[in-house]
């Protein structure tokens, strides 16, 4: 029996990217990647010829995260821990082709939002892909914390 979550990472996750607009050979940056559930189908939308950043604060997480991606037999997973209050990822401005930022704004607070937003505009190809999914609306058992007040155009608007 498929689980819902398997069904996302086989085959609903890699639809929803490639309907955002994530191609084969780019590179994509998940910031916040958790478990992997954006990472994985990613890395097989970008194919062998792309590559993702799965960047996370928790090393324990991250690591259980690149085993799931090498069980899977994926190999254009780069990790990246990165629990530093200044958000600077050591990459190349203008590296990336998409960022995703899902279920990981509302634990941060303003400033930190806005530098993570001004590292992201250095790093995005100028005809580069922000998704972003900021929290989750709706449900009484997850954190909101910091976007409580904030309706999704005022998230528009601080990203803007």
């Amino acid at each position: 029996m498929t689980t819902e979550v398997e069904k996302w990472l086989e085959e609903e996750g890699v639809n929803y990217l490639k309907n955002l607009g994530i191609k084969e050979n780019q590179t994509v940056l998940d910031f916040g990647c958790g478990s992997g559930h954006y990472t994985i189908p990613a890395a097989k939308v970008v194919g062998a010829k792309g590559k993702v950043y799965a960047i996370d604060k928790d090393s324990e997480v991250l690591n259980q995260t690149m085993e799931t991606i090498q069980n899977e037999g994926l190999k254009n997973v780069i990790p990246i821990l990165d629990d530093s209050e200044e958000l600077e990822i050591d990459l190349e401005p203008g590296a990336v082709d998409a960022i995703l930022f899902y279920d990981m704004l509302h634990f941060m607070e303003t400033g930190k939002r806005k530098r993570l937003y001004e590292n992201a505009h250095k790093l995005l190809k100028s005809n580069g892909l922000l998704s972003v999914y900021p929290k989750h609306y709706k449900r009484d058992n997850l954190p909101e914390w910091n976007l409580e007040d904030m309706e999704l155009d005022d998230i528009i608007e601080e990203i803007e």
